[in-house]
């Protein structure tokens, strides 16, 4: 099983290529639920790698398919200024889970 990242940072893509991960760019919905589509058909790609704003532009099918898919696993890496804050993060569980906004 091999990684593979969907980024919309170009600086990030090149720095998973040196590590030996491959990946595409995506700056659109439409482009990164294209990539996410070819991801999960390709049997090969047990790990795929979202950049944290992609993963919030299409945050349902990510949901969706943490709870339902078992295969790739999906992981979020924050961009180069760092990731959302700790609480910020929980607020945003709290109302996509629960559908309360505080």
């Amino acid at each position: 099983m091999k990684s593979f990242l969907i980024s919309d940072k170009r600086d990030a893509l090149a720095g998973m290529r040196l590590a030996g991960i491959d990946g595409v760019l995506a700056l659109t919905r439409e482009e990164v639920l294209d990539a996410l589509k070819a991801a999960i058909k390709n049997e090969d790609i047990g790990i795929l790698i979202l950049t944290e704003n992609l993963a919030d532009l299409i945050r349902e099918e990510v949901l969706a398919l943490k709870l339902k898919a078992k295969r790739p696993l999906i992981v979020e890496i924050p961009g180069r200024h760092g990731s959302k804050s700790s609480a910020e993060k929980i607020t945003d569980y709290i109302r996509d889970s629960v559908g309360i906004h505080i």
